[in-house]
């Protein structure tokens, strides 16, 4: 019964830790931003790079994860991590100046890597180490409860709060995150042995194909940024739907939020490239829909499609890296992230040109729809290698 309660505790610690990181500290610009470019003056262009200035953060966190062994070392800049999201969440509200939001966003990419990577591997080797389901899906649901609580928190203070005042705000419902995070996440056990006294032992899979499924990520990555970063003003341009961004914005939140945990028991029947495959293909219509149809209908439809499936696909596959390397998981796990924050760095930059260039954001989604398309068959061809690489492996044992 303590070893559940404890598992409970460390969880809830995790999605805590993902609704600040991530919901509040770096996805609450996205509902904001409507109001940011009406009240602050904050044109297209620069929000586009305010949001490549906020994955060139993250991607630099993701790096640094890659490099440490060190659980405890992790563990601290995690800790470091959680206090920086709510300090870049203030500093957002403070001022208009281009550097100063920059700096925030920068900063706030850091601390969302701490949490979606650091925080991530330090919840796995726990799991791991308890003899708990090696799966991340109840952890990642925090990614989906933040989306849905920073819309729902922007829908309900806009009507009466300015934009400032409600980074303010969010800055306080951080604080208050902030406390079981840091006091529900044990510190970290260095030991190679499960409680159990079993082994943990590292099994990585090939060069070839870490090569493809990180090349597969880098497109997933394109396929999320897009979205996520300016779905909320691609509504707000399309006709009829102004107003109703936000809204939508919480519905991909609202969808997301289970997703991981009913992925994670679609890929225990299917097996995880079998998921990701479906998953992807699912997220490929969602990206696509608001370029072939308008209405409230098929906004709905896009949002439950997208926000249903990029929680599942980032938890699917960093729980495998997880799975690869037990004893360092968020080594791995920075790895592949590297290449997903790469393509978050570079797409929303590129969104914001094309945007300025075309005057709209369908440029974007049709980048988007091309790298989820390409991602989706790069996983069939891991499919292709694995079944290889395991026939040559039956074949040496015997």
């Amino acid at each position: 019964m303590s070893d559940q309660r404890d598992r409970i505790k460390v969880l809830s610690a995790g999605i805590f830790s993902l609704i600040l990181a991530l919901g509040i500290a770096r996805f609450a610009y996205t509902p904001l931003l409507p109001q940011m470019q009406l009240q602050a003056g904050l044109g297209i262009a620069d929000a586009g790079w305010l949001a490549a200035i906020n994955y060139a953060g993250y991607l630099s966190g993701a790096l640094v994860a890659s490099l440490i062994s060190d659980l405890v070392l992790k563990d601290r800049l995690f800790r470091i991590g959680m206090i920086l999201a709510i300090i870049s969440t203030a500093l957002m509200g403070l001022t208009t100046d281009f550097t100063v939001w920059a700096l925030s966003r920068f900063v706030a990419g850091l601390s969302s890597a701490a949490g979606l990577l650091l925080g991530s591997g330090l919840i796995l080797n726990w799991l791991i180490r308890h003899k708990h389901h090696s799966e991340l899906g109840i952890h990642f649901s925090g990614i989906g409860l933040g989306i849905a609580s920073a819309a729902a928190a922007v829908s309900l203070m806009s009507h009466w709060l300015s934009w400032n005042e409600q980074w303010f705000m969010l800055t306080g419902l951080g604080c208050l995150l902030l406390v079981p995070v840091l006091l529900w996440l044990p510190a970290p056990d260095r030991s190679q042995f499960t409680m159990s006294g079993t082994k943990m032992e590292d099994a990585p899979p090939s060069k070839l194909f870490l090569r493809l499924f990180s090349l597969a990520y880098f497109c997933a990555g394109i396929g999320y940024v897009v979205s996520a970063t300016f779905i909320v003003a691609i509504i707000e341009n399309i006709p009829n739907l102004s107003g109703k961004g936000t809204l939508v914005f919480l519905v991909i939140g609202l969808a997301a939020a289970p997703s991981c945990i009913i992925w994670d028991l679609i890929a225990r029947r299917l097996g995880k490239l079998n998921t990701l495959i479906i998953a992807s293909t699912l997220q490929i219509i969602g990206v696509l829909l608001p370029i072939w149809a308008h209405g409230m209908f098929v906004a709905y439809a896009s949002a439950l499609l997208f926000g249903g499936t990029v929680m599942g696909i980032v938890s699917l596959v960093l729980t495998m890296a997880g799975q690869y390397y037990p004893t360092r998981p968020a080594k791995m796990m920075g790895k592949m992230t590297l290449s997903y924050g790469t393509a978050q760095m570079i797409a929303p930059a590129i969104t914001g040109l094309l945007a300025n260039h075309f005057g709209g954001y369908i440029a974007g989604l049709y980048l988007a729809g091309a790298a989820m398309i390409t991602c989706t068959l790069l996983i069939l061809i891991l499919k292709v290698v694995e079944r290889r690489e395991t026939l040559v492996d039956s074949l040496l044992a015997a």
